[in-house]
C-alpha cells in the first residue's frame, strides 16, 4: 500500500477542512443557480493552490505529484466543478514553467501562482478532440509575430485566462503533423480573440466551458512558448501526464463522496423496521464500492509517484482509466442505495451521477488511453 508522508497527510487534512467548511455547504445551491464560485476561488488563492505546479523561485508551491493528486481528490469530493477551476490552470502553468523562455516565466509565473492571473489550455476543436494532430487552427508567420485563425471548443476557464496557451499549426505541410505544431500564449484582450459562448453541459457546473474563435488574431514572436516552433505537441503531452493524475484524483473524490453519502443514508434510512444498512444487499454494494474506491486511490497515488521518474504515460493512463470507471460505478451504486431519493436534486447523488461520466472522456477517452497503456507496455516503458 502506498503510504502518504506526514506532510502529505497534514496537507490532505487541511484541504478536507476547507472543502467541508467552504464548498460542501454551498455547492448544490450554487450549481442550481449557476452562480460562479468567486468566494471559493478566493479561498483557493489564499491557500496558494493556483501555484501548485509553479516552482518556489517563482512564488509557487512546486508541489510533488502525489500531493497534486490529493488536491483534486479532495476538491472533487466537495464539488467536481471547483476542481475544474484549478485543473487546466495548473497544467498550463506547469507547461510555461517547464518549457517557457526566461522572459515568459518572469512575465507570467508569479502572477499565475498568486491567482491574480489565471490560465487554461486551448487544445480541443470542433473536429479534433483526442486526435490533437487533427487540429485546424493555424498560425501564419507575419512580420514581428503570428496571425492565428481557427476555433476551439470545451475550453474551461477561457473567460478568465490571461494568457491562454493555444495549440496551433505553424507548419501545415510537414509530416507527421505534430512536428508542425506549436503553442502560442494569447493574452486577454488581444484583437481577433473572442470567447463566443459558454457551452451548456449535463454536469461539471461551476467553471465555464467555452467556444472561442481566432480571426486574424495577431500575437508577437515572444508569444511562442519556448521560442522554438514545432514543439507544441511535446509540450502538451508533458502537461497531460499530470492532467491524467488530475482526472484520476477527481474521479477518486467523486467515488469517495458517493461512498460517504451511501453509508450515511443506509444508516439513517429505515425499512421494514430497521436501518437498510442491516440488509445484506446493501452491505454487498457498500463493501464492493469501498474496496474499489480504495483500490482507485492507491492506483492514483502510485501513478502520481511514477511521474518523479520521468515519462509515465502508461502508469497515469492506467490510473485515469480505472479511477474514472470507479467514479461512474460508485455513482450508480450510490443511486441504487438511495432508491428514488438518489434521483432527486435534494440529494448529492444526482449531481455526482451527472459529474462522473466526464471523467472517462476528459484528458483522452478511456478507449484511446487503453491503447496508450498497451503501447507503453510493449515498448518496455511500463513494467508489468
Amino acid at each position: 500500500m502506498f503510504e502518504l508522508s506526514e506532510e502529505q497527510n497534514d496537507f490532505k487534512k487541511s484541504l478536507r477542512t476547507f472543502v467541508d467548511r467552504e464548498i460542501i455547504p454551498v455547492a448544490r445551491e450554487m450549481e442550481a443557480t449557476g452562480e460562479y464560485p468567486s468566494a471559493i476561488v478566493d479561498g483557493l488563492k489564499e491557500m496558494g493552490l493556483f501555484g501548485l505546479t509553479i516552482p518556489e523561485d517563482h512564488d509557487g508551491l512546486g508541489i510533488d505529484p502525489v500531493s497534486f493528486g490529493i488536491v483534486f481528490e479532495e476538491l472533487a469530493r466537495g464539488w467536481m466543478g471547483i476542481a475544474g477551476v484549478l485543473g487546466s490552470h495548473t497544467m498550463a502553468a506547469k507547461m510555461i514553467a517547464e518549457h517557457g523562455t526566461d522572459d515568459q516565466r518572469a512575465t507570467y509565473l508569479s502572477d499565475l501562482a498568486s491567482g491574480s492571473r489565471r490560465t487554461a489550455l486551448a487544445l480541443t476543436e470542433p473536429d479534433a478532440g483526442t486526435d490533437l494532430q487533427g487540429i485546424k487552427t493555424t498560425a501564419k508567420r507575419v512580420e514581428g509575430g503570428y496571425l492565428i485563425n481557427g476555433a476551439k471548443m470545451w475550453i474551461t476557464n477561457a473567460r478568465h485566462a490571461d494568457p491562454l496557451p493555444v495549440l496551433v499549426k505553424t507548419d501545415t505541410t510537414t509530416t507527421p503533423a505534430h512536428k508542425g505544431m506549436s503553442i502560442l500564449l494569447v493574452e486577454a484582450g488581444t484583437s481577433g480573440f473572442e470567447v463566443t459562448k459558454d457551452i451548456e453541459k449535463l454536469g461539471y457546473k461551476g467553471p465555464e466551458s467555452c467556444e472561442i474563435v481566432f480571426e486574424n488574431c495577431e500575437v508577437p514572436e515572444s508569444a511562442l512558448l519556448g521560442g522554438v516552433e514545432g514543439r507544441g505537441m511535446q509540450q502538451v503531452l508533458s502537461a497531460l501526464q499530470w492532467g491524467r493524475v488530475n482526472i484520476a484524483g477527481r474521479s477518486v473524490g467523486i467515488a469517495q463522496r458517493a461512498l460517504e453519502e451511501s453509508v450515511s443514508y443506509a444508516q439513517e434510512r429505515e425499512s421494514f423496521g430497521q436501518p437498510i444498512s442491516e440488509f445484506q444487499a446493501i452491505q454487498l454494494r457498500v463493501g464492493r464500492m469501498a474496496t474499489r474506491v480504495q483500490a482507485a486511490r492507491q492506483l492514483m497515488y502510485w501513478s502520481a509517484q511514477s511521474l518523479l521518474q520521468g515519462r509515465a504515460d502508461g502508469e497515469t493512463g492506467m490510473a485515469k482509466v480505472f479511477c474514472s470507471e470507479v467514479a461512474l460505478e460508485s455513482a450508480i451504486e450510490a443511486m441504487s442505495i438511495h432508491g428514488g431519493y438518489g434521483y432527486s436534486k435534494e440529494y448529492e447523488i444526482e449531481r455526482l451521477y451527472r459529474d462522473a461520466p466526464l471523467m472517462s472522456i476528459g484528458e483522452g477517452t478511456n478507449d484511446i488511453l487503453n491503447t496508450v497503456i498497451a503501447k507503453s507496455i510493449f515498448s518496455g516503458r511500463t513494467k508489468i
